[in-house]
């Protein structure tokens, strides 16, 4: 079934993007928050029968393949989907090199899921890399994995294997080098003494005051990076961890995720509709933009709440990157719990995802091969998966319009 919606009915997911407000990503990568999962609350899970009895005993468990699970026709640009074989073997490539890496052993040492090994995943891929380049179509493809490969479900947040899908991606905004009187809220770099900052961090009131312009008072003053134009774009760039800027001086800046104090993220979604200014069915992201334009002065309650502050360096124009360290790429990269799940691991999910269609977005139930490149702060346990959508507008508008159900299984060879 396919679902029109158009972008002003964009409802801030509840875990996912909210994507303008906030997108989340990761420790050490393009998701501190990872997604607009936090800005809202999640919806309370449907209520399972009494007693029910978990075919999951694991995070990971071997299943057969399941007769509706479908093919990925994005691949090859079949069924009205556009082309991204490219992208694919680009991810899988990111994957393969952070396989290689000191950090990766590391990782799978601490993971320690049986079953999974750091070579079995690399060597997966090897052969999943082979399959792709040597078929022509996702029929094929589907036949050859099936023959080859086991599936491992995940067991989602009911133990069986139901997992909540929400989206991230990567801004863009126009920036200044120097404040101006049109741009004054600066985003900022790692200060030199971060380190030596007492326990528990100041809190974001302490750091910028109320009105988000106080930094020049206190531990801040000197780690300007540049100076946006808006407070809330500021704001929702620490909540996506990363983003492109456009300067007034005609140059661009890429910019990622280098540190944060240690606090929880709160998402200002949630607490709007904690407080009742909006209840989470009406709440659509033009809505909360537009919340503020006509309240300023809210911004200045709600915004502190929020205590965690982000930290970001130059990235020198390199794509947006995951907590594993390698790019995420658009459709294909995901964030997980990597306490839980393979870093770099090659997935397949089954959801529903947006697409355009004219100047509406319709959903459509996909197969998606992915790998599993990154994390986030709001992305804890086995039921939940965050898919990055790529850079600017449409990657946003798409962010904010998933909040689905669905399937996460990893793919490993059969031993």
């Amino acid at each position: 079934m396919l679902v029109l919606l158009k972008p002003d009915q964009i409802r801030l997911a509840a875990g996912g993007l909210l994507a303008a407000l906030v997108p989340c990503l990761v420790v050490g990568g393009l998701n501190p928050s990872p997604a607009i999962a936090q800005l809202l609350p999640v919806p309370a899970p449907v209520a399972p029968s009494p007693s029910p009895t978990p075919i999951f005993q694991r995070p990971l468990t071997a299943v057969p393949t399941p007769a509706d699970l479908g093919m990925d026709a994005q691949i090859w640009g079949e069924q009205g989907f556009s082309r991204d074989y490219p992208a694919l073997l680009a991810a899988i490539d990111h994957s393969l090199r952070y396989l290689n890496t000191a950090k990766a052993a590391k990782d799978y040492r601490q993971l320690a899921l049986p079953g999974v090994t750091r070579e079995r995943v690399r060597r997966s891929l090897v052969r999943f890399r082979q399959l792709v380049v040597s078929h022509r179509s996702a029929s094929q493809l589907q036949a050859a994995v099936e023959r080859e490969f086991v599936l491992y479900q995940a067991a989602g947040k009911d133990g069986l294997g139901t997992v909540q899908f929400t989206g991230y991606f990567e801004p863009v905004h126009q920036a200044s080098r120097v404040p101006t009187a049109e741009f004054r809220y600066p985003i900022f770099r790692l200060p030199h003494q971060f380190a030596q900052w007492r326990q528990p961090h100041p809190t974001r009131l302490e750091l910028e005051g109320a009105d988000g312009l106080q930094y020049g008072k206190g531990l801040l003053r000197g780690a300007e990076l540049v100076w946006l134009r808006d407070r809330l774009d500021a704001f929702l760039i620490q909540v996506q961890g990363s983003a492109r800027l456009q300067l007034t001086d005609g140059s661009t800046m890429s910019v990622g995720f280098a540190g944060n104090t240690n606090y929880p993220y709160t998402g200002i979604g949630r607490e709007l509709v904690q407080e009742g200014k909006f209840s989470l069915e009406e709440l659509t992201l033009p809505k909360l933009l537009q919340y503020f334009r006509d309240n300023p002065a809210d911004m200045d309650v709600y915004l502190p709440r929020n205590q965690r502050f982000v930290f970001f360096r130059p990235t020198g124009g390199a794509p947006a990157t995951g907590s594993i360290g390698v790019p995420v790429m658009g459709d294909r990269s995901i964030a997980t719990d990597k306490n839980l799940f393979p870093p770099g691991g090659l997935a397949l999910i089954q959801t529903r995802l947006p697409y355009p269609k004219g100047n509406t977005y319709e959903q459509r139930l996909v197969t998606r091969y992915v790998l599993d490149h990154d994390t986030g702060s709001a992305i804890k346990g086995a039921g939940r998966v965050d898919v990055f959508t790529g850079t600017g507008k449409v990657a946003g508008d798409r962010a904010g319009l998933i909040n689905a159900q669905g399937q996460l299984y990893y793919l490993l060879l059969k031993p």
